[in-house]
């Protein structure tokens, strides 16, 4: 993809999807958190599915913590590997009550020091909850920044300091999501879905996939 050409690539799916939002079900960042810690590895139609039945009943810290391990584990056992994420949980909560005052923290040092929590859950936090424009890399971020030739990089971290470093400012805060998106939905990883893809003139992929017959 042509630098040239990144602006236009953002500009139409903005006004595909103005404000697109995560999958994710949540309502305080305490429950984003949970639900995102929960989505390692697992989909988030599946996290969505278990945070249903256990948000009602425990959505603080204090109120996961209540549940004991083995409560929690069987409101997420659905979920892969939900052992040692519920067992990551716990202890976040803890460090939340002792260290934040029950809060979820607004800085990446203090959220990347919770267990279980990396850089990519971090940004997804700092973007979602807290309205930072910052680019959580996953799987589906990482192709098509590959793919397109948006921002190539052998790394997630690599893609992601390509992207902050050539969106536009005015699509930094909602690319993160529109990106996830595209991947999940358009340009998939087995057979991309190039003959309705909004922004395939600026993509550098060839051979374009075909419409099935």
């Amino acid at each position: 993809m042509k630098v040239a050409d990144i602006p236009a690539f953002f500009a139409t799916l903005h006004a595909a999807n103005p404000n697109p939002e995560t999958e994710l079900e949540y309502s305080t960042p305490f429950e984003l958190l949970t639900a995102v810690l929960l989505s390692a590895q697992a989909t988030d139609v599946g996290v969505n599915k278990a945070t249903r039945k256990l948000f009602p009943v425990a959505n603080t810290p204090q109120q996961i913590l209540d549940l004991g391990l083995e409560g929690l584990c069987d409101y997420i056992k659905t979920i892969g590997l939900y052992k040692s994420k519920a067992k990551h949980l716990m202890e976040t909560c803890r460090m939340l009550i002792e260290l934040h005052g029950g809060e979820v923290p607004r800085t990446r040092e203090a959220l990347e020091a919770l267990p279980g929590v990396g850089r990519k859950t971090a940004n997804v936090v700092l973007n979602v909850a807290f309205g930072e424009p910052t680019m959580a890399v996953d799987t589906h971020i990482f192709r098509v920044g590959n793919r397109t030739g948006l921002a190539p990089g052998k790394t997630p971290l690599e893609v992601e300091l390509k992207l902050l470093k050539r969106i536009p400012a005015e699509f930094k805060l909602h690319a993160h999501h529109w990106l996830i998106l595209h991947g999940r939905y358009v340009c998939q990883a087995r057979k991309p879905r190039c003959w309705e893809c909004s922004v395939s003139t600026c993509c550098k992929f060839k051979p374009k996939t075909a419409a099935p017959a």
